[in-house]
């Protein structure tokens, strides 16, 4: 059940790159030169924002996506995934001709992943793409862009000026300056969600917990994941402070398990939940998505996290079913929608041409259930 938000258009906007992700994980050996190593896994899905997206959207947000696709085949199945399965407005984006879908390449394998993308930069940015301001409840913004005082970037300034709660992430400092001028923009935020390695080099400190309360000087709410040891987080205006461990799963993939723990907690926020609350929910719903190929299909549904719960209570877990006990209220009741999983390949729909639009051009063909070939293991 989504929260109430009638006064919105939406319950979240966001703007990003889109990419085709392609995961491998099982690998029998590291990649060598001159060598060829096999993989027994492997999942495709929509990545990059799409993540966010996906993730926010399942969980019953309303969601709204700004970002560009390429007129490929890449660009065209991701369009018609995110639209048509996962119920995502695109009317803010854009189908490019002549313009190719970002591709990253990701290998999972000890907890880790490495990635190698191929791709260019979009000729529309996100203010050519939210000209129109969108009224929403939340809002998803790349820190470091907002930072660097793009032109492009301005987007969340008007939706923070207009009563949106903006969620800033951080992009990794390839330099390794971690110029703390970077956190600026947080003056326009309502909160900020890095990870212990990046809260901590922002900040010159030495543990998650004095990055969180430097953080929270310049911004209302802090959440730090901190991997292995859980997140942590605090409500710089009441002063709350809550620190939750992870959820015990096998790890999978861990590709966009920080857009679902960012989309899950903006859920509770915009339900009002109490802190601690936010930040269990969110590390479920991140642990829930490792046990599956990819970042934005990994995403778990209500359905996923009502089984969850359900098994939980039957193995009578006492810590588990403590910290959790606020699902009895929260998991809808009646029948949850089956979410898509990756695929290891993606079937190409007869009328796919059709119904994925040009930039002028909106999409009028009915929405259809995609079916996988579940050919990823």
């Amino acid at each position: 059940m989504a929260p109430s938000n009638a006064d919105h258009d939406v319950d979240v906007v966001l703007a990003g790159s889109m990419f085709f992700d392609m995961v491998l994980t099982g690998l029998s050996a590291p990649p060598a030169p001159g060598t060829e190593v096999w993989a027994t896994g492997m999942g495709s899905s929509p990545g990059g924002v799409a993540n966010l997206a996906v993730a926010a959207s399942r969980l019953g947000l309303r969601t709204a996506l700004a970002s560009t696709f390429g007129d490929d085949a890449y660009g065209r199945w991701c369009w018609r995934v995110l639209e048509q399965h996962e119920r995502i407005d695109l009317s803010r984006s854009r189908c490019l001709e002549d313009w190719h879908t970002a591709v990253t390449v990701s290998i999972a394998e000890h907890g880790d992943r490495s990635m190698i993308t191929h791709g260019h930069d979009s000729p529309l940015g996100a203010d050519d793409l939210l000209s129109e301001p969108v009224s929403s409840a939340a809002a998803f913004a790349e820190l470091s862009g907002m930072a660097a005082g793009d032109e492009h970037e301005e987007w969340w300034r008007r939706a923070a000026a207009r009563g949106t709660k903006v969620f800033a992430d951080v992009g990794w400092d390839s330099t390794g300056v971690w110029d703390p001028a970077t956190l600026d923009p947080l003056s326009s935020c309502y909160a900020f969600t890095p990870n212990q390695v990046e809260a901590m080099a922002y900040t010159r400190t030495d543990s998650p917990l004095a990055a969180a309360r430097v953080l929270a000087e310049r911004v209302p709410l802090v959440v730090v994941t901190c991997g292995e040891d859980g997140a942590l987080a605090i409500d710089a205006e009441s002063g709350v402070e809550a620190v939750v461990p992870p959820v015990p799963v096998t790890l999978l993939d861990a590709t966009g398990a920080g857009d679902v723990f960012a989309a899950s907690f903006v859920l509770g926020t915009l339900r009002s939940w109490p802190l601690e609350q936010r930040l269990a929910f969110s590390a479920l719903c991140s642990a829930l998505a490792v046990q599956q190929f990819g970042g934005s299909l990994a995403a778990p549904g209500w359905g996923d996290i009502a089984d969850w719960w359900s098994r939980t209570r039957a193995v009578g877990d006492t810590d588990l079913v403590r910290r959790y006990g606020f699902l009895d209220d929260a998991v809808p009741a009646g029948v949850s929608h089956i979410v898509r999983r990756a695929d290891a390949t993606f079937r190409w729909p007869d009328d796919v041409i059709e119904t994925i639009p040009h930039p002028d051009r909106p999409l009028t063909a009915p929405p259809t259930r995609l079916e996988g070939n579940h050919g990823n293991e």
